[in-house]
């Protein structure tokens, strides 16, 4: 056994599916992935495991990756002494969010790559992120840490191995909270919206200082804070921050789409990889902005956010894939950068002169080399006026300008495309898409989250019906996590108020129950991050906070409301205030950092609505009646639709019985609005329909 261990020793992951691990495939260094039998040729070689977890989009893993694994010295201690385990932390999130956790806990800071020794059952002793291959700049070297390392497992170990026991000890999950503390409420938005009013950038907009990073969810609970107090400046920070981002650097100003964050504190110089999910929720800003103030230009970053995902980042078979690296030819942004003279070769003298002024590419530059990054500080508008140029006469040579520059730029050595998809990311798009289908009208995004939706829930499902994490060529593997359940539920609920197809609705609710079997914590309520079929790992932790992403229990907070209003399913509301119930006590206490957590809280608070549209689907004036409800901003509702006769008629009573009653005054469609438990006279004209949800 011993020998059959130490003669499979080589490096493993050539077989891997990720991105990410088929990048170290060629290493020198002995990779095995995450796995029993990593642990096992632990425990039977008696060595500690260099655990390094990471992205393949990730530009500091590439750089310890050159410098470290890809090197031989490096290698011959790692495989002498070590059991060395890659992991993809966007395949196994459970495995990255417990090693991270340990990293903050020890260091006060966490990021990516993740170094972590842990002894052959898991137990994490030393934890670190980016360490370059010798000491440099006050940061202590790679090969040092792992020979210090395996000098104390060889001569201290028992030094490591309380060391083990104590972390592992201090990352066990805490009581929540006081579970009898109440429910947060209007002051609990009060209190975000004055934290995050501190907390705002008067001049650049955003939030903190520098990294600056998007938090879409702050922006769709201002809007919705803004409704309930117009006075406030909550609509003034989200205008300002939209308006900000979409002229900086973080915007890609020739390809479209957002860079994942700001490095500095004028949304200029961006950390230029590309995610899936920056796109879904800051599209849902984006269009929640432009249904709020009517302002065109809302709905255009919107559009452009879906033109670039759906020319770049969508699969043949619908799904939506994970990442674009920020490196390619081994230097982060190069694909993204210019100087005036390459502008100029490819437009001419005056249109590339005009594009390079506009865009403020200079001979000096903004960026590393001299190179600049396309941004604008002037509107279009200031821009003309101050040119003495008509107004579309200089769009329409923007535009002209972008699309060669574009073209052009197709010709350079691509970033890597990390083109694995995942569910919980598609869940977000699908989501993102069915919003910009009702709001802008535009029924080619209902069709793309459709053809989405319908590519998970064929190819990424067991043969037992449990939902799976990821899938790349052909493969899906993976129990999913709360993630997944929650955000593709919110996905297809929006799916399902854009397209009024009862078999999304369905799959919700199925989605939605499932998620309730599997994650739930029936001793002090709340979802779990894993559950049932995922694999049991040295802790398990319920998460709360909103970060670059928003949670799942702040997801499924609302997923349970809305799906409670739509089926009348009394299970679900008490589900949802026992998870309020779960973390209310943290999230009073510090309600900025869940805001979107509290746009279930705001729903809760109300006033919230429930429509259904009865009648014909197919007359003018449902569909007139429909879009009127799809083009305003009402978050705090939901929104059926009952046939008059038909397949689908039963089927909506067999989801929601109280439809049963609910019929059309033919042959005129009907719109039924109940508002706080209340319900108002059914109307059957737009003009009653508009003075009934003004």
């Amino acid at each position: 056994m011993v020998e059959e261990k130490r003669k499979n020793s080589g490096n493993q992951l050539a077989q891997e599916k990720s991105p990410y691990l088929l990048q170290h495939a060629s290493n020198p260094v002995h990779w095995l992935p995450w796995g029993n039998d990593a642990f096992e040729r632990a425990q039977i070689e008696d060595k500690p495991i260099f655990l390094s977890i990471g992205y393949a989009t990730c530009h500091w893993c590439h750089v310890m990756a050159h410098e470290s694994f890809e090197d031989d010295e490096v290698a011959e201690i790692l495989n002498t002494h070590f059991i060395s385990v890659k992991v993809d932390r966007e395949e196994r999130p459970d495995v990255d969010k417990i090693y991270m956790s340990v990293c903050q806990a020890l260091t006060g800071r966490g990021g990516w790559p993740l170094t972590v020794l842990i002894t052959p059952d898991g137990k994490p002793f030393f934890a670190g992120s980016y360490f370059p291959k010798t000491s440099s700049m006050g940061m202590p070297g790679l090969m040092d840490i792992l020979n210090q390392l395996s000098d104390m497992w060889r001569n201290d170990r028992n030094r490591i191995l309380t060391s083990g026991d104590k972390i592992t000890e201090a990352i066990q999950p805490q009581p929540i909270g006081n579970p009898s503390a109440p429910l947060p409420g209007l002051k609990t938005l009060e209190k975000a919206f004055n934290q995050l009013t501190q907390s705002f950038d008067n001049r650049w907009g955003g939030f903190g200082k520098a990294p600056k990073f998007p938090s879409p969810h702050n922006f769709t609970f201002l809007l919705r804070y803004h409704q309930r107090d117009p006075n406030a400046t909550a609509l003034e920070m989200v205008e300002k921050t939209l308006d900000a981002m979409r002229n900086g650097g973080i915007f890609d100003q020739v390809g479209l789409g957002f860079h994942r964050y700001s490095v500095d504190d004028q949304w200029l110089v961006p950390h230029f990889e590309k995610m899936l999910y920056d796109q879904a929720l800051l599209a849902m800003a984006y269009t929640e902005c432009y249904q709020v103030t009517g302002k065109d230009r809302f709905g255009r970053v919107a559009q452009e956010i879906f033109a670039y995902v759906l020319r770049d980042m969508t699969d043949v078979k619908g799904g939506f894939y994970s990442a674009e690296d920020a490196d390619s030819e081994g230097e982060e942004g190069l694909f993204y950068v210019w100087t005036p003279g390459e502008v100029k070769t490819c437009l001419g003298s005056d249109q590339g002169d005009l594009f390079c002024r506009f865009f403020n590419i200079t001979d000096n530059g903004n960026f590393e080399g001299g190179k600049s990054i396309p941004h604008m500080t002037l509107s279009p508008e200031a821009f003309a006026d101050k040119e003495g140029i008509n107004l579309q006469q200089l769009l329409d040579t923007l535009e002209n300008a972008r699309v060669n520059l574009f073209n052009v730029r197709e010709n350079r050595i691509h970033p890597l495309k990390d083109d694995k998809i995942i569910t919980s990311w598609n869940g977000l798009m699908i989501a993102a898409l069915a919003k910009g289908a009702q709001a802008l009208d535009e029924p080619l995004y209902a069709k793309a989250a459709e053809k989405a939706a319908g590519f998970i829930l064929e190819n990424l499902v067991s043969a037992n019906g449990r939902l799976l994490r990821r899938y790349r060529e052909q493969e899906a593997a993976l129990p999913a996590y709360l993630n997944d359940y929650a955000f593709m539920v919110w996905g297809l609920l929006e799916l399902y108020e854009a397209t009024f197809n009862v078999f999304w609705f369905e799959k919700a609710i199925l989605l939605n129950r499932e998620m309730i079997d599997i994650f739930w914590d029936d001793l002090n309520g709340g979802l779990f991050y894993t559950g049932k079929g995922n694999e049991r790992l040295i802790t398990r932790s319920k998460e709360i906070y909103d970060g670059a992403l928003p949670s799942g229990n702040s997801v499924a907070a609302l997923n349970f409301l809305r799906l409670n209003r739509m089926t009348g399913d009394m299970d679900l509301a008490e589900k949802h205030e026992q998870l309020v119930g779960a973390f209310a006590e943290q999230v009073t206490h510090y309600p900025m950092a869940h805001t979107q957590f509290l746009t279930a809280v705001d729903f809760m608070v109300g006033p919230s609505r429930e429509i259904v549209i009865a009648g014909n689907p197919e007359l003018d004036a449902t569909l007139a009646m429909t879009k009127t409800i799809q083009e305003k901003f009402l978050p705090n509702k939901v929104v059926l639709f009952q046939p008059d006769e038909g397949p689908d008629a039963d089927k909506c009573i067999a989801l929601a019985p109280f439809l049963a009653d609910i019929h059309s005054q033919k042959p005129k469609t009907t719109v039924y609005i109940c508002e706080q438990y209340a319900c108002k006279a059914p109307v059957t004209t737009l003009e009653d329909l508009e003075a009934a949800l003004n």
